[in-house]
């Protein structure tokens, strides 16, 4: 039988640990909530591997698990507070939400495919996350009805970032995502700063593009 507790440690150790993660809370969340369980039985196995996990369904738009490593050291760089209200644009089955909700007194967790949203909400449940809970919308549109908030993650790659979303943070509130399309991803930090976004690169990363956040296609003469 797999040992999904060992292969957890494992990823802590192995993957995010050196990648220099040591925020406690963190830590602490990734070793304790079963990343198999945000995911399909028939891909369990691969919940601990070091890199991307595709979910959903084969007709819709691609959507994946960030890896590990890049979600922990995006988390770590937004340096949520415990009475920090967040939203987690993207979440797919509920894993980030997850981890989120050991760090932050509140997190929206949306999600714009209705058949992951509805998994993302049964994994909460299983895993009796009670500060948490799952919309489904645009992501685009972030979640204005919560707003506003203190951290927004965006669990994938983004081209563009929509003043729609970015008009949700609070002054001083920070956004973390990955800018720009594998492999010349830069991870962010962005803070609101005097009502505009002030943007600094933290480290290379790769993640899958979400959908909404590509650049319009250039107009050729």
């Amino acid at each position: 039988m797999f040992d999904f507790a060992a292969a957890r440690r494992m990823m802590v150790d192995g993957q995010v640990r050196t990648a220099d993660v040591n925020e406690p809370r963190l830590l602490a969340a990734l070793s304790d909530i079963p990343r198999e369980m945000f995911l399909p039985g028939h891909q369990a196995e691969l919940a601990y591997l070091d890199r991307d996990l595709r979910v959903g369904g084969e007709g819709a738009p691609a959507r994946h698990l960030l890896k590990p490593m890049v979600l922990a050291k995006l988390i770590q760089a937004a340096e949520i507070a415990e009475t920090d209200a967040v939203l987690d644009v993207g979440c797919a089955t509920g894993y980030s939400t997850a981890v989120l909700s050991r760090m932050a007194l509140s997190v929206v967790g949306l999600e714009e495919d209705g058949t992951l949203a509805k998994s993302a909400t049964e994994a909460l449940a299983r895993n009796g996350i009670r500060n948490a809970e799952i919309v489904s919308g645009p992501l685009i549109a972030g979640w204005p009805d919560r707003q506003p908030y203190d951290v927004i993650v965006v669990q994938g790659a983004v081209e563009v970032l929509p003043e729609s979303l970015s008009g949700q943070l609070k002054e001083g509130g920070r956004l973390v995502c990955v800018f720009g399309r594998s492999p010349a991803g830069k991870a962010t930090v962005c803070r609101m700063i005097d009502g505009a976004l002030s943007e600094r690169p933290i480290f290379d990363a790769s993640a899958a593009m979400l959908p909404g956040f590509e650049k319009p296609p250039a107009f050729v003469f």
